[in-house]
């Protein structure tokens, strides 16, 4: 019995797939189990570099969690969404990049699955939403706390408020995606971003996303005197030793991640 999850390890890029387009990708518990052991073994193996979540099917990238009851419960307590979300169980933190490619219906959970990225391509089919007070049913508020810190201010309360949706060229336009391409292309555009993180020093990338997001919500000055652990650990690498040797000699590096 499929997971409804594809993992595959491509180079330094780990394709991380929600595989059940006839349920528009929404995720079962068996999802859930299968996306934390692809963000443990990201996380844990030094040779992915970059994580690109997508789904398969035009129709929607993710409804959100799966309501039905049908499927089983997890194995192990955790969030949604394998534990990325944060809702509903313990924070996964992912410390390598991740790139979500979405389209058509970006819903619910799926929408907050999506801000977990750090990019964001969409199709310009792509439809963002938060339907939660619109059909009456409020749980975790997890989504609506990503949206107010990643939207204007008052899109994001009117989202929240009506839980009517905004389309791809929207989101675009507020900031919350980095491009927006015709869906044959989505997946091109999301490895042409993979592939400019992955040009990218590893370890200098993995420690400055800690770095900023460990801080993201304190004030300046805060940030400004925190020691960063990932960052000071990084002047004893490999890779920066042959960052410096690459700019001496004019040549492009050769990243190790070690």
């Amino acid at each position: 019995m499929s997971s409804g999850v594809e993992f595959v390890k491509d180079g330094h890029v780990a394709r991380v797939v929600l595989d059940r387009p006839k349920a528009l990708n929404a995720i079962t518990p068996q999802m859930d189990d299968a996306l934390l052991d692809a963000w443990t073994e990201i996380n844990n193996d030094p040779d992915i570099w970059v994580a690109v979540l997508s789904a398969t099917g035009e129709k929607a990238f993710c409804a959100g969690g799966d309501v039905s009851g049908a499927a089983e419960g997890p194995s192990r307590r955790m969030a949604l969404g394998g534990g990325l979300t944060g809702v509903g169980g313990p924070l996964l933190t992912l410390r390598k990049p991740l790139v979500a490619a979405v389209q058509g219906y970006v819903i619910g959970g799926g929408f907050e699955l999506a801000m977990c990225a750090d990019v964001i391509v969409a199709a310009d089919t792509a439809q963002f939403g938060m339907p939660e007070t619109k059909v009456g049913i409020i749980g975790e508020a997890g989504i609506m706390h990503r949206a107010i810190r990643q939207l204007p201010h008052h899109i994001a309360l009117a989202m929240i408020l009506t839980g009517e949706r905004i389309p791809a060229a929207a989101a675009e336009r507020y900031g919350l995606v980095n491009e927006v391409v015709g869906y044959p292309d989505l997946a091109e555009a999301a490895d042409r971003w993979a592939q400019k993180i992955t040009a990218a020093s590893p370890l200098a990338v993995q420690a400055a996303k800690e770095a900023v997001l460990s801080r993201v919500g304190w004030p300046l000055e805060v940030a400004l005197a925190t020691r960063y652990e990932p960052i000071e650990a990084y002047a004893s690498t490999k890779d920066r030793l042959e960052g410096r040797a690459a700019f001496a000699e004019r040549r492009a590096p050769r990243w190790q991640g070690r």
